[in-house]
């Protein structure tokens, strides 16, 4: 196909090099240090020799076999280090899903606004795309009927976000189960990104990983989110068909092939540590919901949202004279970046006055500061 910018590309040019950063969409990030530290205090040694003294041959393509049964721990039991593919982050994971799976006969289902690649990743592979629009008076919710009202003869796959980025909602479990019976009934191949899922803020509200529940369902995730393991640019599909393995392994070698030895050690060390660091970043993330929530309610003539219930992302829509593009380049000059709708859409208006913000970071507090600081500056003239 050809060459398309990307969207996000226009965001990175006016924030760049910014000191308040509110357009993040990790968690608290990780240092090598503090995941030697986590593995010498829980005895795991061996890892931590392991790291130090790797060989530098290539890995196996797909990734070696121990960070796929690591992984694998983290689903049912349909799921073993077979049923792993290990990427250089979750990016290649998303595209090589649609690539090994579509081509120019077939007919895709995405969702707007949302992530671009998810979005996109199935134009990028040949497929002809519906994309249908989430609604904030919908709760940004998925619509099945709206899903099988889009279903053709000729449809392969159905690609979303749940956790659901920008806005950090979490779709509804009867939701999950009716795509699930729609993708079933006709033969459809699900890619569900999952990077936000184990950071839901009340665990009773987790779903199923699609993978655990559908034959034909795939889980795409990245440690950058959950884990804030940015730097490791450690990715993975999770499936059930066992044949989708070397299918998209022969597709990989002509993208990344394989990640590093030590990127691998490194999510190992993170998996291991699992349990402490998610603690670690939802005490974080609760902590700056709650500004958030303050923010909210003080500039409730400016501000509102839905408020997210997983993840670390918001998107917020804002009631003044601006559209979210004015403002992103208005807040550029003073030093604060957010995500715009143009980030999230292409051509679209029904959500032009909406930004994304990400609060998954010990610095959110003095961005957020700063944010409070240029809406006291300006209420009046907005309200003029």
């Amino acid at each position: 196909m050809p060459y398309r910018t990307p969207w996000s590309a226009r965001h990175k040019a006016v924030t760049a090099g910014l000191p308040h950063n509110l357009s993040t969409s990790f968690t608290e990030p990780l240092s090598n240090e503090e995941l030697i530290k986590l593995s010498v205090e829980r005895g795991d040694q061996d890892i931590v020799d392991a790291y130090y003294n790797h060989s530098l041959e290539y890995t196996p393509n797909g990734g070696s076999y121990d960070i796929r049964e690591e992984i694998a721990n983290l689903y049912g039991s349909e799921i073993c280090a077979d049923n792993i593919v290990v990427f250089a982050g979750g990016q290649v994971a998303i595209q090589t899903a649609a690539i090994t799976l579509l081509d120019e006969s077939t007919h895709s289902i995405t969702f707007t606004p949302g992530y671009q690649s998810v979005q996109e990743a199935p134009i990028h592979a040949g497929s002809e795309v519906t994309k249908i629009k989430l609604y904030p008076e919908n709760n940004w919710q998925i619509n099945p009927e709206k899903v099988k009202e889009a279903i053709r003869p000729d449809t392969k796959y159905i690609s979303f976000n749940e956790p659901y980025n920008p806005a950090g909602t979490l779709m509804k479990a009867n939701c999950q189960s009716e795509l699930v019976n729609l993708a079933k009934k006709n033969d459809i191949y699900i890619l569900s990104d999952e990077v936000y899922r184990l950071l839901e803020h009340d665990a009773s509200d987790r779903l199923p990983a699609m993978a655990d529940i559908y034959s034909k369902g795939i889980s795409a995730v990245t440690m950058s989110k959950p884990w804030g393991g940015c730097g490791i640019t450690i990715g993975w599909l999770a499936f059930q068909e066992l044949a989708l393995r070397q299918k998209l392994i022969d597709t990989m070698y002509f993208h990344t092939a394989c990640p590093s030895r030590a990127s691998e050690i490194q999510g190992i060390m993170t998996l291991r540590a699992s349990d402490q660091i998610l603690a670690k970043n939802m005490k974080i993330i609760r902590h700056n919901i709650k500004l958030l929530d303050q923010f909210i309610k003080k500039y409730s003539d400016f501000f509102e949202w839905i408020r997210p219930n997983a993840g670390a992302i918001c998107y917020m829509k804002f009631k003044g004279p601006l559209s979210s593009d004015e403002l992103g380049a208005e807040l550029g000059r003073v030093g604060i970046s957010i995500k715009p709708s143009y980030v999230f859409s292409e051509n679209s208006t029904y959500d032009s006055d909406y930004f994304r913000v990400g609060f998954g970071e010990k610095v959110f507090p003095k961005a957020l500061e700063v944010l409070t600081q240029f809406v006291e500056e300006n209420k009046n003239m907005w309200c003029a």
